[in-house]
């Protein structure tokens, strides 16, 4: 089960059961989350830019929060997806060593 980066409308997760990642939903969301992930570094270069102005009001201040706790959420969703499909080829059989290990190793 692969968690998707968008919710349904009741706002709980949404789920996409195919082990395919080039399945036609596998890469609908592998765009959605490659543009998700991109809208969030535009966020966070555009309140940087608007924390070190001097006189920022705090509307603009707000503003700038509610986006960033959503763009920051929307980020731990595609890392928690990520890391559930990381975790099965991270396990390898006893006795084996996993990629990261083997590259421990050099």
């Amino acid at each position: 089960m692969r968690l998707l980066p968008w919710t349904g409308e009741s706002g709980n997760p949404c789920y996409l059961s195919t082990d395919n990642p080039d399945s036609r939903m596998s890469r609908l969301a592998d765009e959605v989350e490659t543009d998700l992930l991109d809208s969030a570094e535009y966020v966070l270069t555009e309140a940087r830019t608007l924390l070190a102005e001097a006189g920022v009001g705090t509307r603009e201040l707000r503003f700038a929060g509610v986006w960033l706790a959503e763009s920051l959420q929307t980020a731990l969703r595609i890392a928690e997806s990520r890391g559930h499909r990381l975790a099965p080829a991270l396990t390898a059989p006893e006795g084996e060593m996993t990629t990261a290990e083997a590259n421990d190793c050099r």
